[in-house]
């Protein structure tokens, strides 16, 4: 077991050795093309490596002799080409024993027949060895490792390699803290590594097939990007609002150099939390996607029906998760119509309110720990905890627009894209835009209804009468009468 000693302290006492191989994985980069099969190559010679060194640990807790001593299984080289997985293994500077852990967990889903040997039986007791860990899953007929097997596979009975392997799967180590895989937390008192050992799908996706992978929209991760084909130039907003979305677009693209560079990480808190608030179809939501789409940075809208569950705990879970995935992607999280989760906290009575309080509260430290920016959007400010009120970074209020604001939302959407329709010359955009008291959202939907009436009755004019009949709706559904 020497390799696992000298390897691993050789990387630690010279920093010379973890900095050249990123550099010979630059050099390629920029000369050798990557292809699907170099992909296959890196982790199939990985997967053979683990395969031998898998069957020498085995071998030697059964007490079996072995042509193969585990000093001399070094891991392959993975310099044939610059692929996802090797330079995830030479820009962390990965050791033998924390690869071959990220094998194990990667094995289910790619090669699970490389795990059959801990199906094997104990001929005392006549059940599979305690210490070879691993669980059955529902569906999945293959072993699934634990944190024990992970320990086993590393140090077998060496308890000082054991230990290093505790260290691997610990909190604190980057394949936790970017959650690229991790041990799932074991039953009330029960021990620590007896947790299933899970790998990160999104890590799955690179190591095999080098492409970004998003999670779907679920229950167990209630978020799904939003985008627009929109520009500023279709948003209508204050003066004094664009000034205050200027310093989040500033924040967003020069936060990390002042707290870091400028050494302002000491005073100022990390991420950015703005609360937008006003009516419905003010502008809210573009104005959120118009900030992704100017950093370059997605925008996650956190879907409230998912995330809230009747069932205690389950509600922070699912927060959780998107929070987790957000940290390492830098996403801008959306929260849209916010008061429903991040509503005022209550006396507590009973279970119920003591359930909802902590949800508020898990809420806010997360929200308060981000490191990127989130945006919380709700038509009712006054329903919102003050908690909240007092940490946010900035609070924009969205308003209704004015006749002059309406009649530049009312030029920009009748008339037309390329003069793809005409108006009917009776129209006067003025005096519609004085008359009735519109949002941008409303006059979008006045605009379709006009659009759909013209085209059913086979005319590329659009009609002063259809253009009434769809205010008439917006004003109905506002509460307000059509005069």
């Amino acid at each position: 077991m020497g390799y696992f000693y000298d390897q691993f302290a050789l990387e630690r006492r010279n920093p010379l050795c973890r900095m050249v191989r990123p550099i010979v994985m630059t050099l390629k980069t920029s000369y050798t093309p990557v292809t699907s099969s170099d992909h296959i190559q890196s982790i199939e010679q990985e997967f053979a490596w683990f395969q031998q060194f898998l069957h020498y640990r085995i071998q030697q807790h059964l007490g079996n002799p072995s042509d193969t001593e585990g000093s001399t299984l070094p891991p392959p080289s993975l310099d044939h080409a610059p692929t996802a997985y090797a330079e995830f293994v030479y820009t962390h500077h990965l050791d033998a024993a924390e690869r071959l852990i990220l094998m194990l967990a990667l094995a289910p889903h790619v090669r699970p027949e490389l795990l059959d040997p801990f199906f094997i039986s104990n001929p005392v007791s006549g059940r599979g060895f305690t210490e070879y860990g691993g669980v059955l899953g529902q569906n999945h007929g293959g072993f699934l490792p634990t944190g024990e097997t992970a320990a086993f596979l590393v140090g077998g009975a060496h308890l000082s390699l054991r230990m290093r392997a505790l260290e691997i799967m610990s909190k604190e180590h980057m394949f936790a803290r970017k959650q690229i895989l991790w041990v799932e937390s074991s039953a009330e008192d029960e021990p620590l590594l007896s947790g299933k050992l899970v790998m990160n799908p999104e890590y799955i996706e690179w190591f095999t097939r080098a492409q970004s992978y998003t999670p779907p929209f679920s229950a167990r991760f209630p978020a799904k990007p939003i985008r627009t084909l929109l520009t500023w130039d279709d948003l209508v907003i204050r003066g004094d609002l664009q000034v205050q979305l200027d310093e989040v677009i500033g924040w967003m693209q020069h936060g990390e150099t002042l707290l870091k560079n400028w050494q302002l990480e000491r005073l100022v808190r990390p991420g950015y939390r703005c609360l937008f608030y006003g009516p419905p179809g003010t502008g809210k939501t573009l104005t959120a996607t118009l900030l992704g789409q100017t950093v370059g940075k997605e925008v996650y809208r956190i879907d409230l029906a998912k995330v809230i569950s009747k069932y205690i705990g389950e509600t922070e879970k699912n927060l959780a998760r998107v929070f987790d995935t957000a940290e390492n992607k830098n996403w801008i999280l959306f929260f849209d119509e916010a008061d429903a989760l991040f509503s005022k906290r209550t006396e507590t009575q009973n279970s119920n309110d003591r359930s909802a309080n902590q949800q508020v509260a898990y809420l806010l430290q997360r929200i308060e720990d981000y490191r990127g920016v989130a945006i919380l959007a709700t038509n009712l400010k006054d329903n919102m905890d003050e908690a909240f009120t007092r940490r946010f970074d900035s609070m924009m209020y969205f308003n209704i627009p004015n006749p002059a604001q309406r009649l530049k939302l009312w030029k920009k959407y009748f008339e037309g894209v390329d003069k793809a329709f005409d108006l009917e010359e009776e129209i006067d955009l003025k005096a519609l835009a004085h008359k009735y008291e519109l949002t941008g959202g409303n006059l979008i939907n006045v605009l379709r209804y006009t659009c759909i009436r013209a085209k059913q009755d086979e005319r590329k004019t659009l009609h002063l009468a259809d253009i009434y009949a769809g205010i008439r709706k917006e004003l109905h559904k506002m509460g307000k009468s059509f005069f």
